[in-house]
């Protein structure tokens, strides 16, 4: 079978891009495909590939994609989540999915509508440049209704107190794009930004327990990759610091959904974010979002007043991707539905 890699910079993986008219849809045999084809690519020199997309050209009317997300956990045997999302996986699909010819060649101002089949997001794939092999983008995340403010807190509350290995911490659980955890770094420890990005493995081991806990909370496996976590920081004017845990290890950067989940929980009066990063007084600019691989931004429309606000939309900017490659994967043909005679070589 016939898949492709792309790298969207910032992200802790590349994204290996399959055609998923051509595998199984149940998790289990999907699973079992999925399995043969990790372990070719670790025999192959590409077992740093973590995550994986699903892709086909979308029946629905509104949209021109449709994307599943494979988190691939790490092991023996490697294991999958298919419960979230990941935004530089959209981004990789979309490059991809140009070349193939399943969508129009990419040019700037192009926009390509998916639909997150994981979640039922609607993302937006707004290009920015296109320069030979790498593509920038604007990603907006659509909500069609826009969502009340209070319906992101799956706990219910703007933050809680939540048990783990070592007592409890006080939390902000919020959903948007994915579930996350954000946590007050001045809770866990650290006071600056350069004490957060500086962090080994206490503060790693930390924050894993407790996204344990919160997974059994969402009656998620402890092992599994969601809800995601991260720390922040005040970090300047309109500006927060950020850290995150991701699989197996520390995010280089943030993933894009995390970006796109700090920007909507920043505009949610009482959170961590909202607090740390100025509370009402800069409530409404954009966000500024610091890592320890670079700086992002963050922008959410919130309508209505009070109890009545609503999330619209968050966009991300100026989010890069390069087209790495095609790898023809020959441990997919016995899980393969149907032939690959609709694919193109690149």
């Amino acid at each position: 079978m016939l898949a492709h890699i792309a790298h969207a910079h910032g992200s802790p993986s590349s994204t290996l891009v399959l055609p998923a008219e051509r595998l199984p849809a149940s998790e289990e045999a999907l699973a079992e495909a999925l399995s043969d084809g990790v372990a070719w690519l670790a025999g192959h020199g590409l077992a740093a590939v973590t995550k994986i997309a699903l892709v086909s050209v979308s029946e629905h009317p509104l949209f021109d994609l449709d994307y599943r997300f494979v988190q691939v956990i790490p092991g023996d045997p490697a294991r999958f989540d298919f419960r979230g999302s990941c935004g530089h996986s959209v981004l990789s699909s979309v490059v991809v999915a140009s070349r193939l010819g399943w969508i129009g060649r990419l040019a700037p101002e192009h926009r390509v509508r998916v639909r997150v089949l994981n979640n039922d997001d609607h993302v937006v794939c707004e290009v920015d440049e296109c320069v030979r092999d790498r593509t920038t983008f604007t990603a907006h995340f659509l909500n069609h209704p826009a969502v009340p403010l209070g319906e992101l807190l799956p706990f219910g509350e703007t933050t809680t107190d939540l048990p783990f290995d070592d007592g409890a911490i006080r939390v902000s659980a919020v959903s948007v794009g994915n579930p996350y955890l954000f946590l007050s770094g001045h809770d866990l420890g650290v006071d600056t930004p350069e004490e957060l990005f500086a962090a080994g493995q206490p503060l790693f081991r930390t924050m894993s327990a407790i996204r344990r806990s919160a997974a059994r909370q969402y009656g998620y496996p402890v092992d599994g990759a969601f809800p995601k976590v991260a720390a922040v920081l005040p970090d300047g004017e309109n500006g927060l610091a950020a850290r995150a845990v991701s699989v197996p290890s520390w995010h280089p950067t943030l993933a894009l959904t995390g970006a796109v989940c700090l920007g909507a929980a920043r505009r949610i009066r009482g959170t961590i974010p909202f607090q740390l990063a100025g509370g009402e007084t800069r409530r409404t600019a954009s966000l500024r979002i610091r890592t320890a691989g670079g700086c992002t931004i963050s922008d959410a429309a919130v309508s209505g007043h009070e109890q009545d606000s609503e999330l619209s939309w968050v966009s991300v900017p100026e989010k890069a991707v390069s087209f790495t490659g095609a790898v023809t994967i020959d441990s997919f043909d016995p899980h393969a539905l149907k032939e690959d005679s609709c694919l193109l070589s690149t």
